[in-house]
């Protein structure tokens, strides 16, 4: 069954229920703040506030009903959509994008594109910068092989405190005790699974509940800190070493431990 019949066949079985007097309770897998703002699409729109203007780089008065039609999903669970994320981030772990266009068509957007791709540089000398030992999700053949975006000089300058994997389990590794903090793009799974288990984040947002999720973590809960979406590696270690070693870190640790056990 594809997407659309799923999410047609949900209607018809609220239907269905109300027609012959049946309860009816949803199940929604985000977070509540996350499913309150989702739930203010109607009245945004009619107050005009949305769809929203100019907020693409280098695409100016792009509309959300003008992006493709997967992006306008309301449901959390869309398979197209959830598939999609999981491309997507790792499409920004690239070296490059190859693209079937050209300059003058498509100049704005090109221009935007370009700004993207090295921040990933940004992060590691970060890390590396901070001296602090670390583990690192990306795939492999992208760091230390070709095509390369950490530079030979990294992997000499981290080879004995940094270790660089293609996945692992998250959530066990995140219980192990050596374990001081995460960088996250703040996905409520992972943000709950920090929270659990005492663990302050370095929070990189980019879309969907991600935003709003991270402003709860950050400004709410005490237990992040924003890393701006202009990633330079002067930011990013100091970042790292404010939660590892500073007084603000130290009082999220607390913080964090404190929701550890409430969760």
């Amino acid at each position: 069954m594809d997407s659309e019949t799923f999410v047609a066949a949900k209607f018809v079985v609220v239907t269905a229920a109300q027609e012959f007097g049946i309860p009816i309770v949803t199940f929604f897998t985000i977070s509540a703040h996350g499913l309150m703002g989702t739930m203010q699409l109607l009245i945004l729109k009619d107050k005009g506030i949305i769809p929203l203007k100019d907020w693409i780089p280098g695409m100016r008065s792009i509309r959300l009903r003008d992006l493709p039609t997967f992006l306008q999903t309301t449901d959390p669970n869309d398979v197209i959509f959830n598939y999609l994320l999981e491309v997507l981030e790792r499409a920004t772990k690239g070296s490059g994008l190859v693209i079937q266009t050209f300059n003058v068509l498509e100049q704005e957007v090109l221009d935007a594109f370009s700004t993207m791709f090295p921040q990933m540089v940004e992060f590691a000398w970060g890390l590396a910068n901070s001296k602090h030992q670390f583990l690192w999700v990306i795939r492999p053949d992208l760091v230390f092989g070709e095509p390369m975006i950490l530079p030979p000089e990294f992997e000499l300058e981290t080879k004995e405190r940094g270790l660089i994997v293609s996945w692992y389990p998250q959530e066990e590794v995140l219980n192990h005790p050596s374990i001081g903090g995460f960088l996250t793009h703040c996905g409520w799974n992972s943000t709950l699974e920090s929270l659990c288990v005492g663990v302050p984040m370095l929070c990189w947002q980019f879309f969907a509940n991600q935003q709003i999720n991270y402003k709860y973590t950050c400004n709410e809960w005490s237990i992040g800190i924003e890393i701006d979406n202009d990633v330079k590696k002067e930011k990013v270690e100091n970042l790292v070493r404010e939660l590892m070693e500073g007084s603000k870190g130290k009082k999220m640790k607390t913080k964090a431990m404190e929701w550890k056990k409430i969760g």
